[in-house]
């Protein structure tokens, strides 16, 4: 896999990711807005020009993916709200 395929998954990744979350939670607060909003992006994703994209774009968006998910550590860890996933992915 080539430079460019390899930072687009990174940056799938973390949108992948963020969309399971927010799909999780939005089974409790019904918002659908939100996820319709990172599905376009996703989309939009699969056309951005890699060759403009840098390795400290992609790990921007990687460390704002990290920040989210630590905000949401807590409500994870109340059991509240299940897992976003069964098995571990990584």
């Amino acid at each position: 896999m080539d430079l460019k395929n390899k930072n687009r998954l990174r940056i799938e990744n973390c949108i992948g990711t963020i969309i399971d979350v927010h799909k999780t939670i939005s089974a409790e607060n019904d918002n659908q807005d939100y996820l319709k909003q990172f599905e376009e992006l996703n989309r939009a994703i699969e056309k951005l020009d890699m060759g403009l994209v840098c390795e400290g774009d992609i790990m921007m968006v990687e460390q704002a993916t990290n920040a989210l998910l630590k905000e949401f550590k807590g409500i994870f860890k109340t059991g509240e709200i299940g897992p976003v996933y069964i098995e571990q992915k990584n």
